[in-house]
């Protein structure tokens, strides 16, 4: 009987030390996609041209040009309207594609760095901490 209270009371103990023990703290799951922005920059690329301006600009041009003077005045003023046209056009068509973006640069934990094209300015500041969310997207990770 001694033995079966002795048991008891080394049970009952380890129930009050394991309730009186701290929580351990939960596993936290890693994160792929999660890291650190190392960098944001604008970024403006020249837009490309089809050759389409450059042909309506010459088109508009020598039109143009072909209305003033007469004889070989007239040639060479159409000439001229044509080729400053067709550089005109062609200048409009570029300004008209040109694109502009905020990359940001994530390092992630993994080491591995992501970047991020954005069309408006990003939320987000230099050494916060972030997941890229459907590799498009960032998501401010509070600390």
């Amino acid at each position: 009987m001694n033995r079966r209270l002795s048991q008891l009371a080394v049970a009952g103990a380890a129930a009050v030390l394991m309730s009186l023990a701290p929580a351990l703290p939960a596993q936290t799951k890693s994160c792929s996609t999660c890291g650190v922005v190392e960098s944001i920059r604008y970024v403006e690329e020249g837009g490309k041209a089809s050759g389409l301006g450059l042909v309506a600009g010459g088109v508009v041009g020598g039109v143009i040009g072909h209305q003033i003077g007469s004889g070989r005045g007239n040639t060479v003023a159409t000439v001229a309207g044509a080729a400053g046209g067709a550089y005109a056009g062609n200048q409009i068509e570029k300004n008209k594609n040109k694109k502009a973006y905020y990359e940001v640069t994530v390092r992630l934990d993994s080491g591995v760095t992501k970047s991020v094209s954005m069309s408006s300015a990003p939320t987000v500041k230099e050494g916060e901490r972030v997941k890229v969310v459907d590799g498009n997207r960032l998501a401010l990770i509070a600390n």
